[in-house]
């Protein structure tokens, strides 16, 4: 069988995974992805003279799901691994977290997108072993409440990243007190509190943020302490309907060094909104206010004569404004663009800039 390419099957099979996690240990493997889509990949690997050659274009294809007891083996041979990928294992409980956390205390980066099947107790597990975590994934974890969250962000201190996205369970409380190395944050559709958007910037390291469609609250708009974190570059607030004036007037006049703000979607924020993101962020890039309901004529004259280094407007759908309105922006503004499109994702890729 060719180490380039072997399928999953034999990797699980007991006859022979032992096999492979012995060869994976001496060849210095420090990233797994056992996505099941994607197979299991290798990459990053050291070299040490050993036979097997794996690189990061060798595959090892899966047609079965992981389990706890395909993880086993990582106690005995993880103690490399820098980078782990369970996405979509939704048959990985808190037992296979034990066994992560006991066998791979060197992880830095572990994403357990939609896995439905663990809980607080795993995370925690995790956290009080993983200690050199930075860039961590749990989307779409239903089971996952700010008690874990805390855990993470308590025990491991070089964190950089954190993905909660989907995750109903979570208000944001769980990161307050957390490290000034986060600077990552991903929080779409979730149920946010004040005191949760308080706790995420308490670092004082944010640089990116994404709270889009955020979950209504009856406590009203949660998102004016977002204006505490004084180095955040970039801000998706796309289709949070419900964010007003006051919260926009706090981050434009707490933010200075915005460089792109999505509002797309954003209905309630009025001229007094608009003044202020023109009169403060004046390191504004790129502004998205496609479909707001309220920009009207004046409020567009706001960003047109404030926001000196704009030089790319996502604009469309703005029922308010006036023909008028929009070629006196292009006068006055030859030097920014306007763009008809909507842009879904404004993901700058700081994972990479941040190495993690």
């Amino acid at each position: 069988m060719s180490p380039a390419h072997v399928s999953y099957r034999s990797v699980v099979e007991e006859v022979n995974k032992d096999w492979f996690f012995v060869d994976c240990s001496r060849a210095g493997i420090r990233q797994l992805n056992l996505t099941p889509a994607a197979g299991l990949a290798i990459t990053h690997c050291g070299s040490c003279g050993y036979p097997l050659n794996l690189t990061s274009s060798n595959r090892i294809t899966s047609d079965i799901e992981i389990t706890d007891s395909g993880l086993t083996q990582l106690q005995s041979y993880g103690s490399n691994l820098r980078n782990l990928h369970l996405d979509c294992c939704s048959n990985v409980t808190d037992y296979g977290l034990s066994l992560i956390a006991s066998g791979c205390p060197l992880l830095m980066v572990i994403s357990l997108y939609r896995c439905l099947s663990i809980t607080d107790t795993g995370l925690e597990t995790l956290a009080n072993a993983c200690l050199s975590l930075k860039h961590v994934n749990l989307s779409y974890c239903s089971q996952i409440s700010d008690e874990g969250l805390q855990a993470l962000t308590q025990r491991c201190r070089q964190l950089q990243a954190v993905k909660i996205s989907h995750c109903e369970g979570i208000t944001g409380v769980g990161f307050k007190g957390c490290s000034e190395t986060l600077a990552y944050v991903e929080a779409d559709s979730c149920k946010l509190k004040p005191e949760g958007v308080m706790g995420i910037v308490s670092g004082g390291g944010i640089q990116y943020l994404n709270v889009s469609c955020l979950s209504w609250s009856p406590s009203g708009d949660p998102l004016a302490g977002i204006g505490f974190a004084s180095n955040l570059k970039i801000l998706n607030f796309r289709m949070c309907r419900a964010v007003c004036d006051a919260s926009i007037i706090a981050i434009a006049e707490g933010c200075p060094l915005i460089q792109e703000w999505n509002l797309a979607l954003c209905h309630e924020i009025k001229i007094s909104g608009w003044q202020a993101i023109g009169l403060n962020c004046q390191n504004l890039e790129r502004l998205h206010v496609n479909r707001c309901r309220n920009l009207c004529d004046l409020g567009l004259q706001s960003i047109r004569n404030g926001c000196k280094s704009l030089s790319i407007l996502y604009m469309n759908g703005c029922l308010r404004l006036s023909s008028t309105a929009i070629e006196l922006f292009k006068c006055y503004r030859a030097d920014v663009s306007i763009k008809e499109v909507e842009i879904m994702c404004i993901d700058p890729n700081l994972e990479n800039r941040l190495n993690i």
